[in-house]
């Protein structure tokens, strides 16, 4: 029964939609790229996906993401590696590597607000140029960057950031992309996932198409390319 069962997964494997092996997404990655990552403070963050991110040997990349995570864990095993040249972040404070870079000139640094780096992305996602907002004027942030006046206030234009890969993760996804989150796990996922030319999705489980109720999607399949089961 179980060579049966064996054989039959092996049948279907063309039917297994966007699910795609490491060794497939490992080739994805490449020097010089911007990688979006999902998750905040570690939770719930593409663990599996980071360790393909390091075993691509991919350099000079640059991140986006909330925070550092924390000294070589996730984000921060790129850190300590030297792989990264530039961030995009709002935290630093669990990372005292990522710090010390950044003070040494080793990697640039851009810290946002986070809800406006939220904003960002998300405008990244839906092909929009910006997003106009109050916070940070008059502070350091607004160094550099083109303030607009509508109706006689003052808004800072912050861009849209939008990746060449996105690495995010879900609890659910099933076989054409469909995904769904749980609780606080779901973190910056959704619009992470939304905001890069490849996105790339692990899962905790892969569901069969119609598995996850429709109104249970969070981001519709066709944002996502590729997912490491």
């Amino acid at each position: 029964m179980a060579e049966k069962i064996v054989k039959e997964h092996k049948d279907r494997r063309l039917d297994w939609g966007k699910v795609r092996s490491r060794e497939e997404i490992i080739s994805c990655f490449h020097d010089g790229q911007i990688i979006a990552v999902g998750g905040q403070a570690g939770c719930n963050a593409p663990w599996r996906l980071i360790d393909c991110l390091m075993d691509s040997g991919a350099k000079h990349l640059t991140i986006y993401s909330i925070d550092c995570h924390d000294p070589g864990i996730g984000i921060g095993k790129l850190i300590r590696a030297g792989r990264v040249d530039r961030m995009v972040t709002t935290h630093m404070g669990t990372n005292p590597e990522a710090s010390q870079r950044m003070l040494s000139g080793e990697m640039q640094v851009e810290l946002a607000p986070m809800g406006s780096f939220i904003e960002r992305v998300r405008c990244g996602g839906a092909g929009l140029g910006g997003v106009l907002t109050k916070t940070g004027l008059g502070t350091v942030v607004e160094e550099g960057k083109q303030v607009i006046t509508v109706k006689g206030e003052r808004y800072l234009l912050e861009e849209a950031l939008h990746a060449d890969v996105a690495i995010t993760r879900a609890r659910r996804a099933d076989l054409i992309g469909n995904l769904a989150y749980r609780g606080t796990g779901t973190a910056s996922h959704p619009i992470m996932a939304t905001a890069a030319d490849l996105s790339i999705v692990e899962c905790d489980l892969l569901c069969d198409v119609a598995e996850i109720a429709p109104d249970e999607v969070r981001v519709p399949g066709v944002y996502i390319d590729m997912i490491l089961a």
